[in-house]
């Protein structure tokens, strides 16, 4: 036995070579913020300095959506980005002083803004600027319609003035809802699912589409279908969209041309109704922009930081 073990081993090297190690420019934080009387421990990542830009990430999912932009010098040096991870999403997990798991989880708009007011006073943030995509991209027109004078600036990837309800068949629903009861669907169905909605080869890769469906499949049961309330229902601006200032707080729409869940249209439609806003069309791009196609999607944003840079 002390053969075999000398034979083996008399050629390791004692002093082992030591890793290449590397670091992640981003950090992670809590804060605790109380919503209607609810203490919700809420995570958030950050990178950068300079203008805070708040990043909220699409239905179901956390802030890892945003990691190769809170990763990139060209931006970094001149915005302080803050992704958060929503209450019951991410490493937000649900309140735990709350019976939580008597209550059906539903977005609505009226905690998404209260949620906003107090996450901004928590970390004492000076009119930031907002983007978010998808659920995200409809807070953005929302949050200058609502809020203004709380934002220089408002990105949404994939806006809308609404989604149109006709797309949620009650097959839809039911099976969304199957899906977020059973989890061994659950897991399967909402990466294959979201993964279908990126923009196809040879615009995206096969790295960036399987994420995506990774970061949709590790969402906590029934949090994607609730997040769709506000997606499908609660947002509406349909009659308000023309009443956003765009001098108090300017909105621009970013829209991939491959995107089924918000086609170019659907943005022209919103444009359309808020005077001084700025439509860009992405090309190439799906619903999922900012992470299936990171460098198609920074050839757009950057004239887009560049003029928020100059706003107050």
């Amino acid at each position: 036995m002390r053969r075999f073990y000398n034979d083996q081993f008399e050629d390791v090297d004692p002093e082992p070579q030591k890793p290449d190690v590397r670091f992640d420019a981003v950090t992670g934080h809590y804060v605790y913020l109380t919503i209607d009387g609810i203490e919700y421990r809420v995570y958030y990542e950050e990178s950068g300095q300079g203008i805070p830009f708040l990043l909220q990430h699409t239905a179901g999912t956390d802030s890892r959506e945003y990691r190769f932009l809170m990763n990139d010098p060209d931006f970094t040096k001149d915005f302080r980005f803050i992704a958060y991870d929503l209450p019951y999403h991410g490493k937000s997990l649900p309140p735990f002083n709350y019976p939580w798991w008597n209550h059906e989880y539903r977005l609505e708009l009226d905690f998404i803004l209260k949620f906003m007011d107090a996450f901004i006073e928590a970390l004492n943030l000076d009119r930031p600027a907002y983007m978010g995509c998808s659920m995200g991209g409809h807070l953005a027109p929302d949050l200058a319609y609502y809020r203004p004078e709380k934002f220089r600036a408002a990105v949404g990837i994939g806006a809308g003035l609404s989604t149109s309800q006709e797309a949620v068949s009650s097959e839809m629903i039911d099976s969304l809802g199957f899906a977020h009861v059973n989890p061994q669907v659950s897991i399967l169905y909402e990466g294959a699912a979201n993964e279908s909605i990126v923009a196809p080869y040879p615009y995206t890769t096969p790295n960036s589409r399987r994420e995506v469906g990774w970061v949709y499949s590790a969402g906590g049961p029934g949090v994607f279908g609730g997040d769709l309330y506000y997606y499908y229902f609660d947002h509406n601006l349909t009659g308000k969209a023309q009443d956003i200032d765009t001098s108090k707080c300017m909105l621009y729409l970013l829209t991939g041309t491959y995107d089924p869940g918000t086609p170019p249209q659907t943005s022209q439609a919103l444009a359309d109704q808020v005077k001084g806003s700025k439509l860009i069309f992405m090309e190439g791009v799906g619903h999922y922009s900012m992470l299936e196609a990171y460098s198609t999607f920074k050839k757009y944003f950057v004239d887009v930081a560049n003029e928020i840079k100059t706003l107050k």
